[in-house]
């Protein structure tokens, strides 16, 4: 059976891993990838993505359920049958091959010839920018020239789909940020699907269409970057996305969109009721730093607190600021650097205020 265009690419039917045939590290996995999209699989070490994706590739083998590629089932094809690139972390180059040699490899198992397989490998490099590369060795090459020979030898056999685990963690800091845009913007040149595994949720965020926040091996929350920052779906996303107020409490009364949630101190918020819990359950209210305004004089906001500034940090375009609020000392807000009104010294009391809007009531289990 064949797939429509409009079908997804990829398909995880109910799909479990274990290794040890009793701890699940994949559990009951059901996913659809999209034709041309870029789909990061997000989440801390352990959580199942990476295990996902070595499936996907072919390098392990899914204890129960099937992978579909195109419609097919793929569980018992070979990685090298399968005609999806692989990217790995460690870039697997060959130290004594040229550049060029490396880029072609994929081309040369599939039989072709010679000289049009180093063809096709020069314009995979002048694509990712390393057209004057090509007679050198992997090693005369910076970590970011590497990591793009080998996005170049996955890209060149002109596969469906390329994965990518981690490829980009050996980077410094600068490099890897100019390295997230270059892959996206080959991504969206080329219209290739792109699975990419990271656990850094800037990455994760900055990169993708879609991203499948992982937790215990199962899949916590998949939607498009706004979506998962602004709108976490329960508190591991709220937590693992970003960073986060975590405010615990009682639901006192509740609709089925807002509720009033009453903190240990006494003090009551009013938050969305995502949970869709009624009165007397424990919540965990969720609120980003840079959703909280803090003044000198009292705003007009439905949630308004007294406050005291313990410390502040600057940050160049913004300052973050640790408050105790209501004897909760880790407390944080973040404001930027031409937005401040209020005297943010160490000891000195001033107002929170935040929009019911802005925090959100999740059921704190899911944390």
């Amino acid at each position: 059976m064949t797939a429509s265009a409009n079908d997804p690419l990829v398909r995880f039917v109910n799909v479990q891993k274990t290794y040890d045939g009793e701890n699940l590290v994949v559990k009951n996995l059901n996913l659809d990838i999209e034709r041309g999209e870029f789909l990061t699989l997000l989440g801390p070490s352990g959580s199942g993505k990476s295990t996902c994706l070595m499936m996907l590739a072919g390098f392990e083998t899914p204890t129960h359920g099937d992978i579909l590629l195109q419609g097919n089932a793929i569980n018992n094809v070979p990685p090298h049958k399968r005609d999806i690139g692989v990217v790995f972390q460690n870039y697997a180059l060959f130290p004594h091959m040229s550049v060029v040699e490396n880029v072609a490899f994929p081309l040369t198992v599939r039989k072709m010839n010679k000289t049009d397989a180093k063809a096709k490998a020069q314009r995979a490099l002048d694509m990712v920018q390393l057209g004057e590369f090509g007679e050198r060795r992997p090693g005369q090459l910076s970590g970011g020239q590497q990591q793009r020979v080998a996005l170049a030898r996955a890209l060149v056999f002109e596969p469906q789909l390329v994965l990518m685990d981690e490829p980009l963690g050996a980077l410094d800091k600068k490099l890897r940020e100019q390295m997230q845009i270059e892959i996206k913007h080959i991504h969206e040149s080329l219209g290739v699907t792109m699975v990419f595994v990271t656990h850094d949720q800037d990455e994760a965020l900055t990169m993708s269409d879609r991203v499948a926040v992982f937790n215990d091996g199962i899949i916590q929350q998949i939607d498009d970057p706004a979506t998962l920052y602004e709108c976490p779906q329960n508190s591991f996303v709220a937590n693992f996305i970003g960073e986060t107020n975590t405010l615990c409490g009682e639901i006192v009364s509740s609709d089925n969109q807002a509720c009033a949630v009453q903190l240990p101190n006494g003090v009551k918020i009013t938050a969305q009721n995502i949970a869709g819990h009624g009165a007397g359950v424990q919540t965990a209210v969720s609120l980003r730093p840079e959703r909280v305004q803090l003044n000198d004089v009292k705003p007009d906001f439905t949630n308004v607190f007294e406050a005291t500034v313990i410390e502040t940090i600057y940050h160049g375009n913004h300052v973050r600021v640790a408050l105790d609020v209501g004897g909760q000392k880790d407390f944080r807000a973040m404001v930027r650097a031409g937005n401040i009104h209020a005297d943010l010294n160490p000891g000195h009391k001033l107002y929170v205020g935040f929009s019911a809007d802005d925090c959100r009531a999740l059921d704190p289990a899911s944390a």
